[in-house]
Parts: C-alpha cells; sequence; structure tokens
C-alpha cells in the first residue's frame, strides 16, 4: 500500500511538474514571440520613418526647382514678378495634395477597398454641372462666371449641401451601409454628367468655348484670394474630425472588431464621410476637379510604405501628391509651354495605374 501509495503521488508529482514547465516553456516562447513582433513594428516604423523622410526631401526639392527653374536672377523685377506668380501656385498645390491624399485615405478605409478614388463620390461631376448651369442660364459674361470669388463661394455652397444631405441623412437612413453610398455617388455621377451635357449640346459655341477653360483643373491662373478661406475651412474639418481620425486604425480592423473595441462605427463612418466629401468640395471648387489624383497617391503611399498607421500613410500620400503636382506643373510650364494643363496628364496616367491595380490584385 505504501509503496502504490508513493508510486502514485510520485506520478501525479511528475505530472504536475510536467505541466508547470509546459506551462513555462508555452510563456517563455509568447513572451518571446511578443518581443519579437515589438521589434519587428519598430522595425517598420523605423524604415517608414526614414522612407517618408526621403520622401518630404524630395519634395521640398522640387519645390525649390519649381520655384527657381527659369528665373532670370539678373533683374530683381523680374524675380520679384516670378515670386508673386509662383508662390500662390506652390501653395495651392500644397493644400491640394494635402487635402485629396488624406481624404483618399480615409476614404478607402471607409469603404474597405484600396482602389476606389473619392471622385466617386459625384463632387467632379457636381462642380461641372455647376459651372456648366451658370454659362447656360446667366451667360459668360455674368458676375457669376467672371468673379472668381463668387464663383468659389458657391460651388462651396451646393457642394457643401449636397454633401451634407446625401452622405450625412440619406446614409443614416440607408442604416449606414457604405454600399449604398457608392452606389449614390455613382447614379449621381452619371445623373449630373447626362444634365451637363445635355446643356453643353444646346449652348452657344462661344459660351461653350469660354466654359472649357473652367472645367479643367489648371495651376496656371490661381486665385490668390481664396487661399486662406480653404486652408481655414480644411483645419476647421480637420479639428471638428480628430477624434475619428485618431480612430482609423482601429476602423480598418472591420465593423465588429472595432465595436467590440468600443467605437460608435457607424457615427464615425457618417462623420468621416461627410468630411472626406467636404474636403473634396473644397479642393475641386479651388482648382477644378482631378479625378485620379487620390488613387495615384494613395496607392503609392501604401505600396512604399507597407503599413496599417494612418498618420504615416496620409504624410506619405500627401509628399507623393505634391511631388506629382509640383512635378508635373513643372513640367507644363517649361516643357509643354503651358499647352497641356496638368490634369490631362494625372488622367492619363491615373487611368493606366487603375488598370495596372486592377490586373495585379486579380493575379494576387
Amino acid at each position: 500500500m505504501n509503496t502504490a501509495g508513493k508510486t502514485a503521488e510520485s506520478a501525479v508529482s511528475g505530472a504536475a511538474n510536467t505541466a508547470a514547465d509546459r506551462a513555462v516553456r508555452t510563456a517563455a516562447y509568447a513572451a518571446g514571440n511578443t518581443a519579437a513582433k515589438t521589434e519587428a513594428r519598430r522595425a517598420i516604423s523605423r524604415r517608414n520613418t526614414g522612407k517618408l523622410l526621403l520622401l518630404l526631401a524630395f519634395a521640398a526639392l522640387v519645390c525649390i526647382l519649381y520655384m527657381v527653374v527659369g528665373v532670370r536672377w539678373g533683374n530683381e523685377k523680374l524675380v520679384a514678378y516670378a515670386m508673386k506668380i509662383r508662390t500662390p501656385k506652390l501653395i495651392v498645390m500644397v493644400i491640394t495634395a494635402f487635402a485629396i491624399g488624406a481624404a483618399s485615405i480615409v476614404f478607402q478605409t471607409v469603404i474597405g477597398n484600396t482602389i476606389v478614388t473619392p471622385c466617386l463620390l459625384g463632387m467632379n461631376s457636381l462642380y461641372t454641372l455647376i459651372h456648366t448651369a451658370v454659362v447656360f442660364a446667366a451667360g459668360a459674361g455674368s458676375l457669376l462666371a467672371r468673379n472668381a470669388n463668387v464663383s468659389f463661394v458657391v460651388d462651396l455652397a451646393i457642394m457643401g449641401a449636397v454633401a451634407t444631405i446625401v452622405y450625412s441623412y440619406l446614409f443614416r437612413k440607408t442604416k449606414n451601409n457604405v454600399l449604398y453610398v457608392l452606389l449614390i455617388g455613382t447614379v449621381l455621377t452619371s445623373f449630373f454628367s447626362s444634365i451637363q451635357t445635355t446643356m453643353t449640346r444646346i449652348m452657344d459655341p462661344n459660351e461653350y468655348e469660354s466654359l472649357l477653360a473652367t472645367l479643367v483643373a489648371s495651376f496656371s491662373n490661381i486665385n490668390s484670394e481664396v487661399i486662406v478661406i480653404s486652408l481655414v475651412l480644411l483645419v476647421i474639418l480637420g479639428l471638428s474630425l480628430r477624434r475619428e481620425l485618431a480612430l482609423l486604425d482601429v476602423l480598418q480592423l472591420g465593423k465588429a472588431q472595432a465595436i467590440n473595441l468600443g467605437v460608435d462605427y457607424d457615427r464615425c463612418i457618417r462623420r468621416l464621410l461627410l468630411g472626406v466629401t467636404l474636403c473634396i468640395a473644397v479642393a475641386t471648387a479651388m482648382v477644378g476637379p482631378i479625378s485620379f489624383l487620390g488613387l495615384i497617391i494613395a496607392n503609392l503611399a501604401r505600396q512604399l510604405l507597407q503599413t496599417y498607421r494612418h498618420s504615416q500613410l496620409v504624410l506619405g500620400s500627401a509628399l507623393i501628391g505634391m511631388a506629382v503636382l509640383i512635378g508635373g506643373q513643372l513640367l507644363v510650364e517649361h516643357v509643354f509651354s503651358y499647352m497641356i494643363p496638368v490634369s490631362v496628364f494625372i488622367t492619363v496616367g491615373g487611368g493606366v495605374y487603375f488598370l495596372y491595380l486592377l490586373l495585379t490584385q486579380k493575379k494576387a
């Protein structure tokens, strides 16, 4: 009996020790695995920081080249005139790059797809419809058509009202379904384009010729008086959405995971969609429609940085946007002599890049 009891006790003790050793090894492995993952994340963060610094240096170089290339430095008056003309253009291109870059990254996260672009929201088509309707109803010589400040206010007011109604009220009515947002945006784009096309067909040819210049995004004739207004509006928009923007990394996990982590998912998505639409509205009212810019710079930033951190993605997208816009405008002014606007190159390049994204995702 004593021998059997001791044997059983030894067996129990050995099993307990084995289980304890296994638990210790498992805990040590988990701790080591966690440490390895933490170190890997830090390495990726350091690498992305280096890439962002290189992008910043490249964007700064492009800005410097844009300001100094072609300037006759021997004549002070010509230098002052060149700086007076180029500085507002540079500021507008920087603001546009940040606005469209940030809006594109946020929009792709909200929709859950990296090959969508904010132009699907219909703001570009609405912009062309507004300008066409003004020329059609009041004529090319009217105050609304000639005064850039009044035109900017009208564009912003109408696009802001449509964005608030469609992407706030209707989004709530459709039970916060983001797929309905894409459907509504696609339908509105076709609707606005059809009305605009009908107006241009029965419009006076001379007025239509004057209208064409306003329907294409161009940085050649910048209204410097709207820069401050646009910048203030974008800053207010960013501050009002700072809480939702801080939750983008969590929202990317999906609706179920975000709700489990305590996020008011539907409210965040609704506010972010409205913010994206208003951001695109400000950029479009300032320079005109640029369809594929957001698609290009957002996906280039994702491919270059390969991270889920939106702070890095937004900054990378904005810096790439600066390089694309300012570098393209540099070519337009000094190579093509203003014959082709930069938006044409962006649209053509964006279409090709979109097909590339579709083909590579299909293969993946």
